[in-house]
This record gives structure tokens, sequence and C-alpha cells, in this order.
């Protein structure tokens, strides 16, 4: 008879890639950068993994820094004491982590320039994608909490210095203060849901844009988990 703990073991087998942690370390007080062996993975910047942090049915989705082929690099915001943000902190080298293969739909997409729109959260699959650009024009906005939470993304940063990040009206209003070309390109807004639907009504309510133009990716809201 085979037990549970064995069959857990064959779909875990099954449904994720084994891979060992190399490095686990701070790159902002909020963010931590865990580093994970997983040779021959396909990944296009901005997609995201899920990594099991506590058992077969506790997972977290955490999206890519940067993939060399042979290990990828998470950067995990920690925002207060969930399974997540307990992994992230208590995580170290040579331990044994399950993930899934990347995947993901906020990607870049063929267009004259791109915008992007988003929070912290956001951060980390904006700047893969921004660095495969290459010389396509790129506009946008990132807001996070304080400059302590800055990432090499090269982007106008905004800081709520203590305002809530739900429903946020500085990264509405710093979008709606960029000067962009006359026709629409594409954008890419991620983050909080409530502040992601109020720049996308913005681009389509106030700039004219086509709907399908604008690229959304809800990471969060107060009071909801599994969003991704």
């Amino acid at each position: 008879m085979v037990s549970v703990r064995s069959a857990g073991k064959v779909l875990l087998d099954r449904l994720f890639v084994h891979g060992t942690v190399v490095a686990a370390d701070q790159v902002t007080p909020r963010m931590r950068r865990v580093a994970i062996s997983a040779p021959d993975l396909a990944w296009t910047p901005g997609q995201h993994i899920r990594v099991v942090v506590d058992g077969l049915l506790t997972r977290r989705t955490y999206s890519i820094w940067d993939y060399d082929g042979s290990s990828l690099e998470l950067y995990v915001l920690d925002h207060g004491d969930g399974p997540g943000a307990r992994w992230a902190r208590e995580v170290r080298q040579d331990q044994e982590v399950a993930i899934r293969k990347p995947e993901g739909s906020l990607v870049t997409r063929p267009a004259p320039y791109h915008l992007f729109a988003g929070d912290e959260t956001a951060a980390v699959a904006f700047g893969p994608m921004l660095r495969a650009l290459g010389d396509v024009p790129a506009y946008g906005v990132i807001e996070a909490g304080t400059p302590s939470d800055r990432l090499p993304v090269d982007l106008t940063w905004r800081f709520r210095e203590g305002a809530p990040a739900a429903s946020s009206a500085t990264l509405v209003r710093a979008v709606r203060e960029l000067e962009l070309p006359d026709e629409p390109g594409v954008a890419y807004v991620a983050g909080e849901a409530r502040t992601v639907q109020a720049v996308r009504s913005h681009l389509v309510s106030e700039r004219g844009w086509p709907r399908r133009s604008v690229v959304t990716k809800p990471f969060w809201t107060p009071g909801k988990t599994g969003m991704e």
C-alpha cells in the first residue's frame, strides 16, 4: 500500500523541478535574493515560477529577476509573516527546493514603444523585461514604499512614504504626468489590483489607448491570497 507521503513525493516529482539554493542574501531591507540552481529551463523575461514553500499544497509565485541557463534569481519582497516571507527569510544555501517551470503572460509584445507602471512587487518582473528590449524606447513609473526599496530598474521612481499601497493615487498621478508619444504603444501595468485597474482606466479613458494595448497583472490586493 502506497503511503500518503510516498504518493505526495511522486506527485511532486511529476509536477515540479527540483533545484538547489546556491545563494540567499538581502538586496534591500525588504527584498531578499534567492538564487536556485535549475539548469535548462525555458524563460521569457517577465515570467514567474511557483515555489513550494511549506509542504506540497503551500506554494508562492515569484517573478524571476534573472536566469543564466543554469541558475535563476528570485527577488522576494518581505511583506509580513506569511509562509512565503518566512521561506525567503529562512532558506539557506544547499537547501533543496521544488519549483514549477517558468510561466506567465506578462512578457513584452512588439510595439513602437513600451510603458511600464507598477509598485515594488512589479519591479522584479519589469527589470528583465526592460533589459531585453534593447534600443526600443521605454517609459514608466515604479512606486515603492521608500527609497530603500529601490531596485536597479531604469524607470522613474516615486515613493509613498507611509501612504497606503492599495488604491494608490500616487502611481496614477505619476503615470498621468508622463509625456508619451501621441500614438499608443503597449503598456504593462502590475501590482496591487485596484491600483492596476485605476492606471488602466486612465490609459483607456483619458489617453484613448485601446484596451488590448494595456497588459495588466494584479499581483496582490489586501485580504486576498493566491493572486499572480
